[in-house]
């Protein structure tokens, strides 16, 4: 099992609306980023847990967990003209952009903010808290999982 911190503006999608979609359920579309769509496409498999990340807010923080519960598949939005997240240079035939679905697990009992990850030495090297790093998908190993999940 692989274990991933996904990123969302909570104006935009938030733990929330992922738990009240049907089934708490949803595609997790409009990634642009060669470098996250890639791991969407090769290495999330089915039953990865996933942190979800509240970004660009006023805490910005990890503030519950998702479930993997389909692998990667064209993000047909970026076939869309009318949907933000249109790509005119992708093609249906040969797609640029990839998504997953994702299933709601629980929300954390408080939001385990990027402050609080920033000043763990034991997380000195999770991509999230490396300076330059704005990927809105990443690895987090097991430790870094566990111990993150230790915080709550």
């Amino acid at each position: 099992m692989n274990y991933w911190l996904m990123k969302s503006e909570p104006d935009a999608f938030s733990i929330n609306d992922l738990k009240n979609r049907p089934n708490q359920t949803e595609h997790w579309d409009g990634v642009r980023n060669y470098q996250a769509r890639n791991m969407m496409r090769d290495e999330m498999k089915l039953g990865d847990q996933v942190f979800f990340y509240h970004s660009n807010c006023a805490e910005p923080g990890i503030v519950g967990i998702m479930e993997v519960i389909r692998e990667g598949y064209p993000d047909f939005l970026a076939f869309d003209p009318d949907d933000i997240h249109f790509d005119p240079k992708s093609n249906p035939e040969k797609p640029t952009w990839m998504m997953v679905d994702v299933k709601y697990v629980s929300t954390l009992s408080r939001t385990i903010t990027l402050t609080e990850l920033k000043q763990k030495q034991e997380l000195s090297d999770l991509a999230l808290v490396r300076r330059g790093n704005r990927l809105s998908i990443m690895p987090v190993s097991k430790q870094q999982w566990d111990f993150i999940l230790s915080l709550e």
